[in-house]
């Protein structure tokens, strides 16, 4: 039976979907494709007339990944944010917590296109999180960005530690507990944005 136009573009879609789930959990090397089908629900051999290589899909999946973070992270201020981010139960949801804190570390041994879409992604993330895009000119936007930026790097961080950490260890706690607190403070002091 003959797959019609808008069922292949679902199909791709929920490829992309369960890879981004998995390569969450398991990493980029974890998952291999026949594994990836399988999850999905397709054959191997279909894999192949949907993307043109396996680094093609971890870019695409990428992006989904980030894509959910991002959307969670509108509206939210930048207080919220920390506090969601460094819970337990984003620490404990490596499927389906952010891209950046599982696959940071593996993105930046891959091809160029997965990189960019994690530049991308930390982009859209400022931007959703509200971060101005600063101009060399304006200082004060640079400096506002900067707190973003700086934030968003100590909580992916402390995310990576927490979950390097044995599920039951007290450290892992600890280390989101001392980062929250120390992010949150520095957001509360004088003169921070």
């Amino acid at each position: 039976m003959k797959v019609t136009k808008a069922q292949a573009q679902a199909n791709r879609a929920h490829v992309v979907a369960t890879a981004s789930t998995l390569f969450r959990e398991r990493g980029y090397d974890g998952v291999g494709v026949a594994d990836l089908m399988a999850a999905a629900g397709f054959t191997h051999g279909g894999f192949y007339k949907q993307f043109r290589s396996k680094g093609d899909l971890m870019a695409e999946a990428a992006a989904c990944g980030i894509a959910q973070t991002v959307a969670l992270s509108e509206g939210a201020d930048i207080g919220q944010f920390v506090r969601a981010y460094l819970s337990r139960e984003h620490r404990d949801a490596r499927a389906s917590g952010c891209t950046m804190a599982a696959l940071s570390g593996d993105a930046a041994r891959q091809p160029q296109a997965v990189r960019a879409t994690f530049a991308a992604g930390i982009e859209d993330l400022l931007a959703a999180l509200g971060a101005p895009r600063a101009a060399p000119e304006d200082a004060e936007a640079a400096r506002q960005r900067a707190e973003y930026l700086g934030v968003l790097a100590h909580a992916v961080g402390a995310i990576v530690m927490s979950r390097a950490c044995p599920d039951d260890a007290p450290l892992a706690d600890e280390i989101l507990q001392v980062c929250r607190d120390g992010i949150l403070a520095s957001l509360e002091a004088p003169g921070a944005g």
